[in-house]
């Protein structure tokens, strides 16, 4: 019901009237929301590469789509290796479900060393009980800074390849299945299959094994290429050996040194 009425009679009307709409309020250019917090810093910085089996860990949570409403699952992923340490999965998206996700990545490969755990400045991250759980086990936290990403692109890659390959197939009539099935991916297929180029095309548990066996041999790696802590110097016709360490010494290796390097020249030599 009511009047009939062209758009230009009311904006005239209006108008005579001195009437305007309500179209909401402008708010004046500047920066809003105080002083950005700092729980931790950022000990990462973007570089998303570890030289040891376990200095630094990532971890992050998404949600997954079920029939009975959304699954939060929380990760802690081996920055070395791309290997999914630990990991939670519940109902609500509390302090409870990081905390035992980093349980399980303690508890499953027990570090010897210190160990830096990255995270985003989620309410979970920044919380008393989480701070007291990295300080009871000796680990250090780094955080992004507000609205930056990029330090937990390892994390969020991963979820991209789980989503993918296997929650977006189709959707689990329970939380319970969800969980099973998300199990299934990472212990049974992520972990022990699934190969990563950052690895050389081996899986994440493959990766760890070699990395072990190559520093037991005094190798390390970089990116997945073995460097001998012994170069091999060839001098004539005899190999002289030359303790080193450094990282400029390897990359000016030269041809045969890299040839001496070579996993089939490892095994003559062992």
């Amino acid at each position: 019901m009511g009047e009939r009425i062209s758009e230009n009679r009311v904006a005239r009307l209006a108008s005579l009237a001195g009437i305007a709409a309500q179209v909401g309020c402008k708010r004046r250019p500047g920066r809003y929301g105080g002083k950005p917090a700092v729980v931790a810093e950022n000990r990462l910085e973007q570089r998303c590469e570890a030289s040891a089996p376990d200095p630094v860990w990532v971890t992050d949570i998404t949600y997954i789509k079920t029939h009975e409403g959304w699954l939060y699952l929380c990760i802690v992923i081996n920055l070395l290796s791309r290997r999914v340490v630990g990991w939670s999965a519940q109902s609500r998206m509390t302090t409870d479900l990081a905390l035992q996700a980093l349980l399980m990545a303690v508890w499953r490969k027990k570090p010897g060393g210190r160990v830096t755990v990255h995270s985003d400045q989620g309410s979970q991250f920044s919380s008393r009980e989480w701070q007291t759980f990295l300080h009871q086990h000796d680990i250090e936290p780094s955080m992004s800074r507000r609205g930056n990403r990029h330090d937990t692109a390892v994390a969020e890659s991963f979820f991209q390849l789980l989503k993918r390959e296997r929650i977006r197939r189709r959707t689990d009539p329970t939380r319970d299945a969800a969980r099973q099935d998300v199990f299934d991916y990472i212990e049974l297929f992520y972990n022990p299959k699934r190969t990563h180029t950052n690895n050389g095309m081996l899986s994440p548990v493959d990766f760890e094994i070699r990395h072990q066996k190559l520093n037991q041999a005094g190798v390390y790696e970089t990116r997945g290429i073995p460097i001998l802590r012994l170069l091999m110097i060839c001098s004539g016709p005899y190999l002289v050996r030359r303790e080193t360490g450094s990282k400029q010494d390897a990359l000016r290796m030269t041809k045969t040194d890299r040839h001496a390097t070579s996993p089939r020249y490892l095994e003559r030599d062992g």
